[in-house]
């Protein structure tokens, strides 16, 4: 599967927000995703694909593809997945089990009359993501939650916020396009509880 090279550039941004703050002069961490020992979503890549699909019909994800020029393929694999020419999903995935340390999705604005539409369909997709992952929510729910996200992280390189077992994170480079990721986070013993007693 062939990408565009805006497209792979994109893709790496939330996997790597250290390239984001190059040239700014402010240092963002290594993403938490990269370091050892990062928890994974119990589901690998092909379960995560199944169970989108059957959710969401109207919004069919390909099949991933590994991506040959990783970095940090000694401990990640790092695969995608071609929705049209303007909206690619990728995921870093954990080397052997597959299982899922980052899902993102990546939209790459187009000019013109199309332009209403195409960010309409991205924005139903990120929103289905975030269904996916808290089933607790209705679409509806999904959707603000989305724009809240985004709203927060707008024109922002690298914006994450923490929601229970999930890490939500943006990357607004405007006119270059957006990427909105979900990724799981391991919970204290302190946030167990308190999530516990809600």
């Amino acid at each position: 599967m062939k990408l565009p090279l805006s497209a792979l550039v994109l893709l790496t941004l939330p996997l790597s927000p250290v390239m984001a703050a190059q040239g700014t002069g402010t240092p963002v961490p290594t993403a938490p995703y990269l370091l050892p020992g990062a928890p994974t979503f119990d589901m690998s890549i092909s379960g995560f694909r199944e169970k989108f699909n059957l959710t969401n019909p109207s919004l069919p994800l390909n099949e991933f593809r590994a991506i040959e020029s990783s970095p940090d393929k000694a401990s990640l694999t790092r695969a995608a997945s071609k929705i049209n020419e303007n909206l690619y999903a990728s995921a870093a995935l954990e080397r052997g089990t597959l299982k899922i340390r980052s899902i993102q999705l990546t939209w790459l604005p187009i000019q013109g009359p199309e332009q209403k539409a195409a960010k309409a369909k991205a924005l139903d997709y990120m929103a289905a993501l975030i269904e996916l992952f808290t089933p607790t929510l209705s679409q509806a729910q999904s959707q603000e939650k989305l724009n809240a996200l985004l709203g927060a992280g707008k024109s922002k390189r690298y914006y994450t916020q923490n929601d229970g077992a999930i890490r939500y994170v943006v990357a607004d480079n405007g006119e270059k396009g957006l990427t909105f990721a979900v990724e799981p986070i391991k919970l204290t013993l302190s946030e167990t509880l308190e999530a516990g007693n809600k």
